[in-house]
């Protein structure tokens, strides 16, 4: 048998790899030179007093305490809603839905809705919740207008995560005289957790992101607000990003705003080895 390679095979399988780790150092190069940028720019300006105290214009201080408290409290709000919505649906959709026909409609619909541009769901959010529902310019209207956003990614995610589940686990499971549900809560979702993880993840990384929904439904107050004064209609409250647009934008305080930004790195990343973290010890234990 003959197993030499092709002259014009080993020079198209060279240039394949040498494309794909230059795209790989390419990315890289990005990114680390984004994180290195801003984190060289807002380390310098994040003190304790911008991080413990509020903005006083009396005073003429600059603090984002109730900025951090805010975003805290709207990722918390939305994924408390947005969590069992988006794996219920997923799991009614892959594991119930007899229409496959129904399912790749709502399928379609989903993924259309994660492309619609933010400051959609922010004129949504306002008409619907803001004024009809006489939330008022609030938290709780910013978080429920972040849930509208976020349901198509979390719902998508975990539906293809457990579309990869092999029927041979629901087969054993449902053969030992496991029920359907409880085939599902003992056996598909544990082998699920890291999409549904993954779900949670991009949904917070566009929580965090999120400026311009915000600014139609949350409000730009800047009062310190405890948690069960976060979840009441009318109180308005300024997010990280929010408070960044509005110093980057219109102060033009950019040793701030990069301040901020380097913050919101940090904040992101604790909370992507948080779940990681949690998602492990969830498989681990069950």
């Amino acid at each position: 048998m003959n197993t030499k390679i092709s002259k014009g095979r080993i020079i198209k399988s060279t240039l394949l790899n040498v494309l794909i780790w230059s795209s790989v150092a390419v990315i890289a190069l990005i990114l680390s030179g984004t994180v290195v940028c801003i984190l060289a720019k807002g380390l310098p300006h994040i003190t304790g007093e911008l991080v413990t105290s509020k903005p006083s214009l009396l005073k003429g201080t600059v603090g984002i305490l109730p900025n951090i408290l805010n975003t805290l409290y709207i990722i918390l709000m939305t994924i408390i809603v947005v969590l069992p919505l988006g794996v219920g649906a997923a799991v009614y959709l892959n594991e119930y839905a007899s229409n496959k026909k129904a399912v790749r409609i709502i399928e379609l619909a989903a993924e259309t809705l994660s492309g619609v541009p933010s400051i959609i769901y922010g004129l949504v959010g306002m008409l619907v919740f803001v004024q009809f529902c006489s939330l008022g310019t609030s938290l709780i209207a910013g978080a429920l207008t972040l849930v509208i956003m976020t349901l198509p990614t979390i719902m998508r995610t975990t539906q293809e995560s457990l579309k990869t589940v092999p029927d041979s686990f629901r087969e054993g499971a449902l053969a030992l005289g496991a029920g359907k549900w409880h085939m599902i809560r003992t056996t598909v979702l544990p082998s699920a957790v890291d999409g549904i993880v993954t779900g949670c993840i991009l949904a917070v990384g566009r929580i965090v992101g999120e400026s311009a929904a915000l600014l139609f439904t949350a409000g730009m107050a800047n009062e310190i607000l405890g948690l069960n004064e976060a979840v009441m209609p009318g109180k308005s409250g300024s997010t990280l990003t929010v408070s960044l647009y509005m110093y980057a934008k219109e102060r033009g305080d950019f040793d701030t705003a990069f301040a901020i930004a380097a913050i919101l790195l940090f904040l992101t990343l604790v909370i992507n080895i948080s779940a990681k973290t949690a998602a492990q010890k969830l498989k681990k234990d069950i």
